[in-house]
């Protein structure tokens, strides 16, 4: 198995981590390549990455030349992943590398494709914990997915998984909603255990969840209208296209047959309005189509995941 850490000025904390994760593996009895990806620390941490490889051959890293974010740090590592499972976690010490075999067994006894932990009793101060609850409810609402805790560094997936899945920007949140969209929806949570922070302080402001809240719209939109722009777009558009014709009809019928004045009235702005953003919108999704339609053409755009009686078509393409 692969074991990915993104890490960002965490040299106290790497040797005790790389401890505990070779323990637990050896233990287990789990061959394991421990990737550490050093998102740009100013502290010493890329010379404890370094030390730690040569102790240990199964300990590989990365640097990074500036801070990117943790989701940059984790497509880099799943990147280079192999074995059959892949775990993340992360390198403060408050995930438990001795969870790793108990969520490789959930994952598969129940033939998941990833499981997630769930911080249950969270070792963190309320500033922390409450927003948190409130981001997982929030997420929960628009995803469908049933989980507690999307944002919990501890996570192991079946390696095909970490290599169909696009993480950039802040979207690490949401690995399981973009594995889900991926085809990979059978989603499992475990309880782990969680440590208050050993060393240093954490690395994540309060702007994180404004960033998350975003970062979520972005994800909703992409797993339900990234190939169907039109359904997003155009259902706006003709609502309300059908709203600013109906005043539109409505005001024409006051003034031509009661004779109203409709020139200084509001209303007809707003059906002016409400037409010419229906149009938008409409056409918006017409354009957005045009758009995606050449990768949707590309059969390779879908991922298979078997085929069976491939030796028969064989045989047709060399008798043809």
């Amino acid at each position: 198995m692969s074991i990915v850490v993104p890490a960002y000025e965490e040299a106290q904390s790497l040797p005790e981590l790389a401890d505990g994760v070779r323990a637990a593996c050896e233990e287990a009895g789990l061959s394991f390549r421990l990737w550490i990806i050093d998102d740009g620390s100013r502290d010493e941490t890329w010379e404890v990455v370094r030390g730690l490889c040569e102790d240990d051959p199964r300990v590989a890293g990365v640097r990074f030349r500036r801070n990117y974010g943790k989701s940059a740090a984790l497509a880099v590592g799943f990147d280079r992943v192999q074995g059959r499972y892949v775990a993340t976690m992360d390198a403060d010490l408050q995930d438990d590398p001795d969870e790793i075999p108990a969520l490789i067994d959930k994952l598969e006894e129940g033939g998941h494709d990833l499981v997630s932990g769930w911080k249950k009793d969270r070792k963190d101060p309320l500033r922390k914990t409450l927003p948190s609850r409130f981001f997982n409810w929030v997420t929960r609402l628009f995803s469908g997915l049933p989980l507690h805790d999307f944002n919990c560094g501890l996570k192991v997936y079946r390696r095909p998984v970490v290599k169909s899945i696009d993480v950039y920007g802040e979207l690490h949140r949401y690995i399981p909603l973009l594995a889900k969209w991926e085809g990979y929806d059978r989603v499992a949570e475990k309880e782990v255990q969680h440590h208050p922070r050993k060393y240093g302080t954490t690395k994540f402001g309060v702007e994180r969840f404004i960033q998350g809240f975003l970062d979520l719209i972005t994800v909703v939109f992409l797993t339900r209208y990234a190939v169907r722009p039109m359904h997003f777009f155009g259902s706006m558009g003709t609502v309300a296209f059908a709203l600013g014709f109906l005043v539109s009809l409505w005001l024409s019928f006051d003034k031509l047959v009661l004779g109203h004045p409709i020139g200084d009235r509001p209303l007809l702005l707003l059906g002016v309005l409400l037409i010419l953003f229906g149009s938008q919108m409409f056409t918006t999704g017409l354009l957005g189509e045009m758009i995606i339609r050449p990768r949707m053409e590309d059969p390779s755009t879908y991922e298979v995941a078997e085929a069976t009686g491939l030796a028969d078509e064989a045989a047709d393409v060399l008798e043809g």
